[in-house]
């Protein structure tokens, strides 16, 4: 039973006051401390909005009427599609769905214990994973292909997510040719530029900067994309301590503007642009200044900014699911499973990084996905909580089994028995004489045979005449 587009929303770290006082320090900052961009354009747009500029500075300090009027104009609500319908995405509300992540640069094999520079072959393998687990909703490209020049990568990390997988596809980019080439594939595979806009099945990152800074590569990117019609995830990553305050509500007050700075800009570069509140904020290592993504702290920073996005009506992009584990051990499983569950459950509509990430955001290994993707069932188990009817409460089979009585063969029990309860894929559930029997293997040792099976198997690709089309049009494609 696939589990996606849930209602979250039962955890909820800030209360109603909290939410209003963080929303007030929001706006606060927005006008009284206002922040830099970098972007020729983009300083443009905010000074026409009636922004007051420090023109040494290039800081602008934006009106909180004004800056809210932006807030509004953006969509509620945003669907990413996938290029099989069933794999719709409907971001906005509690609604949770999950996702990969990264861009790690190495890929790690737990039966070697090797560490490799991950290749373009490794990112369409990963694609064909993700397109065979029922859990992981979408595809955000997680891998950097170190094979090719940079001036390559974009096209062809889209590329292989497209021909690889029927989910949705999402990425960051490197260069604005890489961004143009995307786009104009993209519109090849959806039919045209009006179909792409109708149903698009790609949608592209740009970051803003911790603290207060939209730099000028990406406040350009952040502008054409906006004006394509395609989806565009603006998120930030602000560091406890080190690029915010060392709180967790100093921490989501700073998420909550850097994002919202790329919010404004969106709709001032086009009215109505589907953009998305992004967080990848998470806390520090003071000791050493690390980054860290297994920690609590992020799981609950992320709820928290779910929270402020529900506030604000816009969709949003949460961050949970990884670890700071080197290897597929305990460490991995509680850090994935701790935070993507704060996350789900206070109703993130997005949670990226959910699958495959280790060794703070810098390794993959495709033993971690299917771990992961059975994570994440139980999560979205947890997510669609308790069903209380008069079905479910059973009073009048209990009375017919009564005292001393069993449910084994009920109908009520076959019906509800693999609804109700999450079936797993991975998870072992043998007495010990039988796990034996089966060879005594551990959770990584299963997960390498499912691996194994889903990509020794055809998988999905584009169609010949589509991938014809693209590859004839667009250069540096490796097919």
């Amino acid at each position: 039973m696939i589990r996606m587009g849930l209602p979250g929303g039962s955890f909820k770290p800030l209360t109603a006051e909290s939410i209003e006082m963080v929303h007030r320090t929001v706006l606060r900052i927005i006008e009284e401390v206002g922040f830099q961009v970098h972007s020729d354009e983009g300083l443009e747009l905010f000074r026409g909005a009636g922004a007051k500029v420090d023109e040494d500075k290039r800081q602008v300090h934006l009106p909180q009427e004004k800056a809210l009027e932006l807030i509004e104009m953006a969509p509620s609500e945003i669907t990413l599609c996938g290029q099989d319908a069933k794999n719709d995405i409907f971001l906005g509300g509690s609604r949770v769905y999950t996702g990969t992540g990264g861009t790690a640069l190495n890929v790690y094999c737990q039966k070697t214990g090797d560490k490799t520079l991950a290749t373009l072959e490794d990112l369409k393998s990963i694609a064909r994973l993700v397109d065979a687990l029922e859990n992981i909703h979408l595809f955000l490209l997680p891998t950097y292909p170190n094979d090719l020049p940079i001036d390559q990568v974009d096209v062809n990390r889209f590329f292989a997510g497209l021909d690889n997988t029927s989910k949705h596809i999402m990425g960051g980019l490197y260069t604005h040719e890489g961004l143009e080439q995307v786009i104009r594939m993209a519109r090849i595979i959806a039919g045209s530029d009006e179909k792409l806009r109708e149903r698009p099945i790609i949608s592209m990152i740009a970051c803003t900067i911790s603290p207060l800074k939209i730099d000028e590569k990406y406040g350009d990117f952040l502008i054409s994309i906006a004006r394509s019609g395609v989806p565009v995830v603006c998120p930030s990553e602000p560091l406890c301590g080190a690029t915010s305050p060392v709180t967790i509500a100093g921490n989501v007050v700073m998420q909550t503007v850097d994002s919202l700075m790329g919010v404004m800009l969106a709709q001032l570069a086009s009215p109505g642009a589907p953009v998305i509140l992004g967080s990848v904020a998470t806390s520090t290592d003071l000791s050493n200044f690390n980054y860290l993504a297994g920690s609590v702290e992020m799981g609950l920073s992320n709820a928290a900014s779910a929270q402020m996005a529900q506030f604000y009506k816009l969709p949003f992009y949460a961050t949970g699911g990884m670890t700071d584990s080197k290897i597929v051990d305990a460490q991995s499983g509680y850090e994935s499973a701790i935070t993507v569950l704060l996350c789900a459950l206070a109703g993130a509509n997005f949670i990226h990084d959910a699958a495959g990430l280790m060794e703070f955001a810098l390794t993959v290994c495709y033993e971690k996905y299917v771990v992961d993707n059975e994570i994440l069932g139980m999560v979205m188990r947890a997510v669609e909580g308790v069903n209380v009817n008069e079905d479910t409460l059973a009073f009048d089979l209990i009375k017919d089994v009564g005292p001393g009585g069993n449910f084994v063969t009920a109908r009520h029990t076959r019906h509800y028995m693999r609804r109700e309860h999450y079936q797993p894929s991975l998870s072992d559930r043998n007495n010990r004489d039988d796990w034996e029997a089966k060879g005594s293997k551990d959770i990584w040792e299963r997960a390498a045979e499912i691996v194994g099976e889903i990509l020794a198997r055809e998988g999905y690709s584009l169609p010949t005449d589509v991938k014809s089309r693209v590859l004839s049009d667009i250069a540096g494609i490796v097919n």
